[in-house]
């Protein structure tokens, strides 16, 4: 019984060695050279003008999420344009239905101002 499972940890150990055999690789491998400006925290190109914990506007993580749900729904688009002529005229008017919600949504968004920035 317990062969059956050999191959999944064979699988298991592969991909965990492809994840850190690289990573120990370039730590033993790599230079290590710090020095006071490579340990020096970066910021867009500008030496840090305030507390690396400070709190971030709630408005930037309502842009991110939008997009990751945006974004996420856009995805779906794909299988359905390959599949599209094995699903026929339903897959098509779902689609379409799918879309206007979408729309509907994104123009809410924009009504409500979540996609400004000031």
């Amino acid at each position: 019984m317990l062969e059956n499972y050999l191959p999944i940890l064979l699988f298991i150990v592969i991909g965990v060695a492809f994840g850190l055999v690289p990573i120990a690789a370039g730590k033993i491998l790599g230079p290590h050279r710090p020095d006071a400006e490579k340990l020096s925290p970066y910021e867009c190109g500008f030496e840090a003008f305030e507390d690396s914990r400070m709190k971030f506007d709630v408005r930037f993580y309502l842009v991110a999420i939008l997009f990751i749900i945006f974004d996420l729904e856009i995805a779906f688009l794909f299988p359905w344009a390959v599949a599209l002529d094995e699903i026929g005229m339903f897959g098509f008017v779902a689609m379409v239905i799918f879309l206007a919600i979408l729309v509907v949504g994104f123009i809410y968004e924009w009504k409500k101002g979540a996609l400004e920035w000031e």
